[in-house]
Order: structure tokens, then sequence, then C-alpha cells
């Protein structure tokens, strides 16, 4: 009896499931690998064989070649996909699978590595005759790098040249901060990579992300599916991807389709890869990189080409040839797709961790959304912040972008903050409607990022909400909802904080469901439906007459508010005795997250200034600079570089200077 073909999936999260979903349907018999804090992930749940690989942080699991080698020995398997991240371009992984006689789901070890170092790459497909971004590929000391960004110019680029998905890049606008830059450049780079290597460029400003899907097999057919434009990003990573590009035309499409299956032929590719470019505003287009993988954005492609790129991949690595030919491709529709990441956007997006509380998909046609959320699932520090996808198609790119904003609006999201309202209200800037977003987009819209208004209908609807937590059925069915005044014409008081704040609300009850709330002077008519009254639900109510169906959850003392992608979490504060709101300036430097202190720049006793850079952490693959919050000195030291921190650990506290002081060397504001 014949063994059935056994795939292995080195990958976790959304990118796993979606690839479980096409091999079950192409017959495989499924492996998935999990970490200890993946233990019940739905991942693991859904492939047809799980095995531990133990560990908790990347290195210690997904990371770990000999783990997976050793899974798929116990498994049976016969092929490997690597999805993407982790080990998915990592040239080793790809030749110990080859010499294990495991089909590794990508191009040969060679290919990946020689595209892998963006400065050999560049220098290849130069040579194959795709036009590059000037810059310098060369010797790495400090002299000689910032000779040559004087050489290139500013603005400039610095890149990891191992680097990917925005980890190891800065900007330098000018010579007096390159120092700087490059030191940072290199940090990220060899903590994220492994290689500190670096490439400068020539900075395009204005211009447009673009990449081609390039599919080849081993039988000398290599074509292209189209483009993907992925200009809106922040800090180099993508934020929206879209098919086609609004930027180019049927012209200027054969060019590049044409420079990026050149590419991929010049280096013998196989399988699925990315050739990515630059599109500057007169049409000139230059190579960026070449990713040997599939990517993140690869589910747009496949709503405009209806073609699935897993089952292709799969077919490709068995030996068979591509279904289609060139002249077969054709894009019908639009889709545009947003990642969906635990962050917080009002705090320079940093990482959040935590469980999620509620979770609903939106449910329509033309919308699909790619994750691996669960309820009372965890969202921990030590991966990548990314939720999953939610991609929406239409028959032009106005209708792809009004669904995907609706669907926006009906995904319910209870748990981390998340950047769920910040893409909500990006879809409806006027630059992206038009279709006219460059790659500097994000770093001119500062209203997406800055905090909103709390108004007061959403404070006394938490009143309401909050107050009904404390009835009793009988006191709902006796209509005596004022029952804690002992008087029904006495408004109660409530106290509510939410986002450093405290509001001060009077509820009367008018009614069994109906309530007059003053907030702040300003006064609402609040009634609301008898079905709202459990823990979770849609609330069914009027606010001054305007029917709303916004979504509570009720934990403890804490109520979240969720609508139209917004999150706010209120705090019963009402016996609680008033405290002052430390904030900016309370000295007190804790780890916003569960992560490792990669540096402590300051010494007990030494002096700092309001702004300057005391630590740096990593976590979720970022790293993240810690600066004082106000003049001082260091009096209290929470941890050392090397050491793993938690979430909220007291890393610094500096005692207030009662003058301004002079700095000590190395007090940088950096």
């Amino acid at each position: 009896m014949s063994t059935p073909d056994t795939l292995l999936i080195s990958n976790r999260g959304e990118i796993a499931l979606r690839i479980l979903r096409t091999a079950q349907a192409e017959g495989y018999r499924t492996v998935a690998v999990f970490s200890d804090p993946d233990r019940h992930a739905p991942h693991a749940n859904s492939a047809d064989l799980a095995v531990a690989l133990g560990g908790q942080t990347s290195a210690e699991s997904y990371l770990d070649i000999d783990k997976i080698l050793s899974a798929a020995r116990k498994t049976g398997t016969t092929a490997i996909h690597p999805g993407y991240g982790f080990l998915a371009e990592n040239a080793d992984f790809a030749r110990a699978c080859t010499e294990n006689g495991l089909r590794f789901i990508g191009p040969p070890a060679e290919v990946i590595e020689l595209m892998g170092n963006k400065r050999r790459a560049k220098a290849f497909v130069s040579a194959a005759g795709v036009p590059c971004i000037p810059g310098f590929q060369g010797a790495q000391d400090d002299r000689t790098l910032m000779a040559e960004a004087d050489r290139i110019g500013f603005p400039l680029m610095i890149k990891a040249a191992a680097g990917g998905g925005g980890r190891g890049m800065r900007l330098a606008h000018s010579s007096a901060e390159l120092a700087a830059q490059l030191r940072a450049a290199r940090s990220e780079s060899k903590n994220a990579f492994g290689n500190d290597e670096l490439i400068l460029e020539q900075a395009l400003i204005g211009a447009r992300h673009i990449e081609f899907q390039v599919f080849a097999d081993r039988h000398g057919n290599c074509i292209h599916l189209g483009e993907r434009d992925c200009s809106v990003q922040r800090r180099h990573q993508k934020v929206v991807e879209e098919s086609p590009s609004p930027a180019v035309d049927a012209d200027l499409r054969t060019t590049m389709g044409e420079a990026a299956v050149t590419a991929a032929r010049a280096c013998g590719y196989e399988g699925a890869g990315t050739v990515e470019f630059l599109l500057c505003p007169g049409g000139e287009f230059y190579f960026l990189e070449m990713n040997t993988r599939l990517q993140v954005e690869h589910p747009v492609t496949e709503m405009v080409t209806g073609f699935d790129l897993v089952a292709w991949q799969l077919a490709v690595a068995r030996g068979e040839a591509l279904p289609v030919t060139q002249q077969q491709v054709s894009q019908c529709g639009h889709a545009i797709e947003v990642r969906l990441y635990a962050e917080d956007p009002q705090q320079q997006f940093l990482p959040q961790a935590g469980p999620i509380l509620y979770w609903r998909e939106p449910d329509r046609d033309g919308v699909r959304i790619d994750h691996a959320l669960r309820e009372g699932a965890e969202i921990t520090p030590f991966y990548d912040p990314m939720l999953g996808k939610l991609i929406a198609w239409g028959q032009d790119r106005e209708a792809a972008r009004r669904k995907l904003w609706q669907a926006l609006a009906q995904l319910q999201l209870i748990g981390p903050k998340n950047n769920i309202r910040f893409l909500y209200q990006l879809l409806i800037q006027p630059e992206f409607i038009s279709g006219d977003a460059d790659t500097g987009f994000l770093d001119t819209i500062t209203n997406l990022t800055a905090p909103e208004a709390i108004s007061s209908d959403w404070v006394a609807l938490a009143a309401v909400l909050n107050h009904q937590r404390h009835l009793k059925p009988q006191d709902r069915r006796g209509g005596r909802t004022n029952w804690r005044s002992g008087d029904s014409s006495v408004p109660l008081h409530y106290r509510l904080g939410t986002e450093g704040r405290d509001f001060e609300c009077e509820l009367l009850a008018l009614g069994p469901h109906r309530y007059r709330v003053s907030v702040a002077e300003q006064a609402h008519q609040i009634e609301m439906q008898p079905q709202a009254l459990d823990n979770t639900a849609t609330a069914t109510l009027t606010i001054d007459g305007v029917a709303q169906k916004p979504l509570f959850l009720q934990q403890g003392n804490r109520l979240y508010l969720l609508q139209d992608g917004r999150q706010l979490q209120f705090e019963d504060r009402s016996q609680a005795p008033l405290q002052a709101n430390l904030g900016q300036g309370s000295g007190h430097i804790s780890a916003p997250m569960d992560g490792a202190l990669l540096e402590m720049r300051v010494e007990l006793n030494q002096t700092v200034r309001c702004g300057a850079t005391l630590a740096v952490m990593e976590a979720m693959k970022m790293e993240h600079p810690l600066r004082a919050d106000r003049d001082g000195t260091v009096i209290k030291l929470g941890a050392c570089a090397g050491d793993q921190v938690r979430g909220g650990q007291l890393l610094v506290q500096i005692e207030a200077a009662p003058n301004r002081t002079t700095l000590l060397p190395g007090s940088d504001s950096s």
C-alpha cells in the first residue's frame, strides 16, 4: 500500500490555515507544527496530524530547522510548505529539505540565497537588463558608507541586505543623522536576520510600490499574473494592497511584467515569487527586490484572476507544468486587502498583546477574511502582531473600496488594541479614494493617528449599560431602576474612566429601559431594548431619537463598546478615590509589552533630558526605543540588557530635576 502524499506546513496562524485548506482539497494528508503558546491554536487543530515543537519564541520553535525536520520524519512527510516569514526564505532550510528527500514548496536554495541578499540581487538583475535604483552595495565600514551617501545624495534609504518586512530600514534626510541611522539599521538587521550588512539607495520621493506576481515551472514556462499596488505603507511595512494598480495602464503593465519575468528567468526561478519595483511619477520604474515565496497579499491576485496560487505551488513542486500561458491570464474586477494588526496607532503603532474577548467576522459576498482568531485565544508577544487580512472584490475599484469599508465596520473584535478603526478611516481619505496614494501617503496623514474625541453620547450609553449591570431581575420587572438612590426623582451619579480621563455622569431612569443622562452639561435621552441586557450583545437602542446598534461587552467593572471599528474601554470608578493622572512626565518608564531588553543605555544617577533614549526593547519582531518623559536623574533600574521583561514592568525610574541640568555624555536624544 502506497503512503499518502503528506504536506507539513512549517508555519502558524492564518497562512498555515490558508495552505491547509487548499492542501486538504487537493488530497494531501496535512501536518501542523506548533509552539507551546500555539498548542490550542486553530492551525494545530485543523491539520490531520500535529507535532509539538516546544518553546515559546520563534527561535525555539518555528525557526528551528532540526525540530521541523524531526516532525517531518515522525509523520512520514513528503513535502514541506514554509508559508511566508519564519523559514520561507531561508536557503539552509530549503537545502536541508532537499537533502532529506523532502519536496520544498519554493524555488531552489541557490535562488533563495541569491535573491535573499539585496546587494547580490541588484547586481544580478541589473546585469540581466532590469533597471535598478541608484545606490551603493559595497564595503561596510562607516567611512565608506558615509562617503557613498554624500555621493548618492539625500534623502537616502538604508536597507538591511538580508532584510525584508521593513526591518533594518531607515530613511536618512541629511548627513547629520546618517551615523545614528546606520547604527539603528545595523542593530535591527543583526537581531532580525543574523546579518548586519547594509546597502544604500537613493530615496525616490513620490514613488509607488508596485509588485508583480510571477510563476515558473520546471519546463521553462515563466509568466506573471499582473501587478499589486502596495504603496500604502507605514515603517516600510505594507498596510493596504490592491490589484490592479490605479497607476498602471495596459502598456506599462506589459513593460513592467516583462521586466519581472526577465528577472525570474535569469535566476532560474521555480514556483511562486514576487518581483517588486518602485514606480516614479514620470513612469520610470526600478527593481526593488524579489521575494522568493508566497506573499501576504496573494489573495488580491487570486480574487482578480480566479487562480488558487497555493494549488499552483503544489503542482509545480510535483513537476507539473503551469496550467495557463501568459496570453490566457486576465484580470476581472478589482480587489483590495487590508492587514489587521494588534497595535496601537495612537502610540506609534506599538504592538499589543492580550486575549481575544469577542470575535465575529463579516459574512458578505465578495468579502474574504484570512485569519486564525477565536474567542479566548491569546495574542502573545512572541510573534508578528498581524491578526489576519480582510479582502474585498468589486466590479471596479470604487465598488471594492466601499465593500471593504463596510466590512471593516461589520468586523467585531474586542480585545487588544488594533488598527481596525485606523483602516476604516484610511479608506475614506480623499487621496486613497482617488487612487493617488504613494509610499509617503501615511506620513502626511496625521489625523488618522490622533486621539479621537470621546463624544458625550458614548459616555452616556456607557453609563446606562454600567447601570444595567447593577440591576437585579426583580428591579427591572418592577421598574425600580433607580434603586440605588431610594428616590425615583433623584439622579444617580457615576464616574467612568476611559483613555486616561474621568467622566462624571448623572443618570435618571424615566422608565424600565428609558433614561436621561447628563455628561458635561450635555443631556441625552436613551432607550434600551430588553434583549440588550446580557453581558455581550449588539445593543438595539435609541440615542436622542437616532436608532443605533453598537456592540458591548461587560467584564466585571469594565465595559467595552465597539462601533465602526472603534473600541472604547470604560471602568466604573464611582466608588474609587480620584487619582492623579501620571501620564506624560511621570518618570516611570515601563515595558510596553512582553519582550527582550536589547540595550540599557543609562546608568544609576545619570542625568537625562526628556526625549533621550533610555533603553531599546525587541518585541513582535520589531525594535522599540524607550524614551525619557521628563528631565531628571535615573534613580532606579528594573532590568539589564538581555533580560526578558513583562509588559508593565518598571525599567527605569527618573526623579524629576528641580531645574534644567547639563546632560552627561551618552544621554543623547536620538
